[in-house]
């Protein structure tokens, strides 16, 4: 696996750089697999590709604070980032993982790459939800995917250092909740780890194997991408 650690000084070219490097695996002749990990300069609301504005975003506090929203490719529900959450991406490849076209199988085992990294941290955690990863109950890490023919993306948060009452103050509570959230709300259901992000992203570049640096050879194309899709009020407000 080839590794990107590339962070865009805007967020919707952050945005748009996994969703480009889908499509290039996905156009790929061989196949291609890709970790890239990165850390948006400002705090965001992320929304996912269905995700109801009205219901998932407090307008009032985010405008207040000039917080913007923007909406990713890939599914689940709205997420935070900002400084103290480090974001990953892994695009995988069914030519050479076939049995991950199972949903189910591809959710068991991203989660479980990221539990290995985190326990060569010292820290043990639980998989729960559909694909949530928690520390004593409590949720540091929400994920989604999206497939394509050849390669699928699947991303997600890792809080270890976020301002979490911001988190509170700029969500509503998703319309859909898994059953081990109990009703509780951000403030008590969400923590950050007890980790250096450096230690981090060493432990997830070596889980992965990631050995060898992925050419970024076409920034023209990701800030294209930014600027008519990620950064288009159109899309990012189209629910």
């Amino acid at each position: 696996m080839q590794h990107l650690f590339e962070t865009f000084s805007d967020t919707a070219t952050n945005l748009a750089c996994d969703d480009w490097l889908l499509q290039q695996c996905d156009s790929s002749e061989s196949p291609c697999e890709v970790l890239r990990i990165w850390e948006n300069a400002e705090p965001a609301v992320i929304l996912g590709r269905s995700s109801k504005t009205a219901v998932e975003i407090n307008h009032a506090f985010c405008q207040q604070r000039g917080i913007p929203a923007f909406r990713r490719c890939s599914g689940g529900a709205s997420v935070m980032i900002g400084p103290g959450c480090l974001m990953y991406a892994v695009v995988l490849d069914y030519r050479l993982r076939p049995d991950l076209k199972m949903l189910d199988r591809a959710h068991a085992f991203v989660m479980g790459k990221l539990q290995a990294a985190l326990r060569a941290c010292g820290i043990d955690t639980q998989f729960l939800g559909t694909c949530d990863l928690t520390v004593d109950g409590r949720k540091f890490s929400g994920n989604s995917l999206r497939c394509q023919r050849q390669s699928f993306l699947y991303h997600g948060t890792l809080l270890y250092d976020f301002d979490l009452a911001l988190l509170h103050q700029c969500l509503g509570n998703p319309p859909r909740q898994p059953d081990y959230r109990a009703g509780r709300g951000h403030q008590d259901f969400v923590t950050n780890l007890p980790v250096d992000k450096l230690e981090l992203m060493a432990a997830l570049t070596q889980e992965w194997n990631a050995t060898s640096r992925y050419p970024l050879n076409d920034r023209q194309a990701i800030e294209t991408l930014a600027a008519t899709k990620y950064g288009d009020p159109a899309w990012n407000q189209k629910l």
